[in-house]
C-alpha cells in the first residue's frame, strides 16, 4: 500500500507563491526548518519567480518526509541532502527513487563546538572531555538539537565511542533554535558550552566559536549539500533541472546569507544575494557567460 502523501501537508505548512506563468503548473519544493535550506530554498525560489517567471509551491516538514516526498513524485525537489554521511539513512531509502544532481554547495562539515574563550588547553578535543574538572564546568551536559537530524544520531554515537555516558554526560536533544539560545546565554556569562553544529551556520557569523577535535572520526569529515530532484523532473522541467544543476554556492556566501538571514528574514537575504550576483545568476539560468 502506498504510504500516505506528502502534500497534505501543505493546507498547514504550505507557501505558495504566484509567478506569471501561464500553463505550467507550480514547481513544488520540499523544505526543511534549518537555517542553510532556508536560505538556499528562498535563492531558488526568487529565481524561479522572478528571473524564470515560473509559480512555486514551498512545502515544509520533517526531513524524512521531505525525502519521501521526493521519491514519490509528490515534490519535484528538495535543496539540503548532506552526503555522503550526515544523511546517509534517509538517502539509503530513496536512492532508487531520486536524481542527485550535485552539490549546491561543498565543505559542509559536522563538529562539536566551543567558544573560544575556553581555553584550548581545556577542551581541544572530544577526549579532553573526559576530566571530572571539565565535566563539572560544562555541567555534564553536551547541547544537542532536533531528535531527528543525522548530526543528532552522530552525536549519540560519539557519546558512546568516547565513553561520555559512563563518565556522567548527557545529550541534551532539543532544536537548532534550543541549541543556539543555549549558546548564546554561555557566551553572555563567559560560561562553559560545549554545542553540536555544523557549517554552514550563522552563529560563525555572531560569536567567536571553534570546533574541537573528533580524533575517532564518529562526525565523519567533509560533506556536501545536494540537490535531490524526482524520477522525470528533467524531461517535465528541462529549464529549471538546468539551472540547479549549475548552481552552485561558495560555503562563506551560504554562511552570510543564513546570518543576514536571521538578522532580517530569508526572504529579504536571498533577494539581496540574487541582487547582487546578478551575473552569476543569469549564467545559472542560461548556462552562458558573457565575455
Amino acid at each position: 500500500m502506498k504510504k500516505p502523501g506528502i502534500l497534505i501537508l501543505t493546507l498547514v505548512v504550505g507557501i505558495c507563491v504566484a509567478g506569471a506563468s501561464q500553463g505550467k503548473d507550480a514547481i513544488k519544493i520540499g523544505y526543511f526548518d534549518w537555517s542553510d535550506n532556508l536560505f538556499i530554498t528562498n535563492v531558488i525560489d526568487t529565481i524561479l519567480t522572478e528571473r524564470m517567471d515560473r509559480e512555486t509551491d514551498l512545502v515544509k516538514a520533517d526531513p524524512a518526509l521531505v525525502y519521501q516526498g521526493v521519491a514519490e513524485g509528490e515534490l519535484d525537489f528538495h535543496a539540503d541532502a548532506w552526503l555522503p554521511e550526515t544523511h546517509a539513512d534517509y538517502y539509503s531509502r530513496v536512492i532508487d527513487d531520486v536524481i542527485d544532481l550535485g552539490a549546491v554547495y561543498t565543505r559542509a562539515k559536522l563538529g562539536w563546538v566551543v567558544p573560544e574563550y575556553i581555553p584550548e588547553d581545556a577542551i581541544s578535543s572530544i577526549e579532553d572531555l573526559k576530566s571530572d574538572e571539565v565535566r563539572d564546568k560544562l555541567d555534564g551536559r553536551i547541547v544537542g538539537i532536533d531528535p531527528g537530524a543525522g548530526l543528532t544520531r552522530l552525536s549519540k554515537q560519539v557519546m558512546e565511542d568516547y565513553g561520555l555516558s559512563d563518565f556522567g554526560y548527557e545529550l541534551s536533544v532539543s532544536s537548532d533554535a534550543g541549541m543556539t539560545a543555549a549558546l548564546s546565554r554561555a557566551i553572555d556569562n563567559e560560561e562553559w558550552i560545549v554545542v553540536t553544529g555544523w557549517s554552514p551556520h550563522w552563529k560563525f557569523g555572531r560569536w567567536d566559536l571553534r570546533y574541537i577535535d573528533d580524533p575517532r572520526g564518529t562526525l565523519g569529515g567533509i560533506e556536501r549539500a545536494d540537490i535531490l530532484a524526482r524520477k522525470g523532473f528533467y524531461v517535465d522541467e528541462p529549464e529549471v533541472y538546468e539551472m540547479l544543476d549549475r548552481m552552485l554556492i561558495p560555503l562563506e556566501d551560504v554562511e552570510a546569507g543564513m546570518y543576514r538571514g536571521e538578522e532580517t528574514s530569508f526572504e529579504q537575504a536571498a533577494q539581496e544575494y540574487v541582487e547582487a550576483h546578478s551575473d552569476l545568476v543569469d549564467y545559472w539560468v542560461t548556462g552562458r557567460m558573457d565575455d
